[in-house]
């Protein structure tokens, strides 16, 4: 079973995280960042990971901690519900619309974390959340998940559209990336035996 729950402890931030990839995208994400909120209910639809995430966090300073911090225990326990990666695909990628957004997602579930991020967010605020949040929840993401991932816009001009059709591309290129090959039966999907 490819399932997780991952909790984190700080003086910032208290999160559980649980996981399943092998859900149908359920989700109930309750951080106190409502366009966040938002943003990991498109992660997990679109996906196909039935994910919930709480958090607690030092909202009175601002969003950061919990958005990267959120980040750091997804990516846990994504790495921890993946196992040793037996029978998936591995690689993924996706070219997402979004009325005036285009996002391309590719990314390789390799265990060396690598984020390329060519993304232009024109304004500094959806709402009242940081758009240079985006970067640092996929960040940690790509650190803490053991991701290499490129993450380029090609065509945008309304933030919330931008940032959504990267969520949604990552998302899609995960659920591509953790489907099972039946070619490869049970192999780990490396020539060097690991990932």
């Amino acid at each position: 079973m490819r399932r997780a729950t991952i909790t984190r402890k700080t003086a910032e931030t208290d999160i559980e995280v649980t996981l399943d990839l092998d859900g149908t995208g359920r989700y109930d994400n309750q951080t106190g960042v409502g366009f966040f909120d938002h943003m990991l209910d498109q992660l997990s639809r679109h996906a196909l990971i039935d994910m919930t995430v709480r958090c607690e966090g030092d909202l009175h300073i601002d969003d950061h901690h919990t958005v990267e911090d959120v980040g750091i225990a997804l990516g846990q326990a994504l790495t921890q519900a993946m196992g040793e990666k037996r029978g998936i695909n591995r690689y993924g990628s996706c070219l997402l619309p979004m009325d005036d957004a285009l996002v391309r997602a590719a990314l390789d579930l390799s265990g060396r974390p690598f984020l390329v991020w060519n993304v232009d967010l024109p304004t500094a605020k959806i709402g009242t959340f940081d758009t240079e949040l985006v970067r640092e929840f996929f960040q940690a993401l790509s650190t803490h998940g053991g991701i290499t991932l490129h993450v380029d816009q090609l065509h945008g001009l309304n933030s919330h559209h931008i940032a959504e059709a990267a969520f949604k591309a990552v998302a899609r290129a995960l659920r591509d990336a953790l489907e099972a090959d039946p070619r490869k039966g049970d192999a780990i999907p490396s020539t060097k035996g690991s990932l």
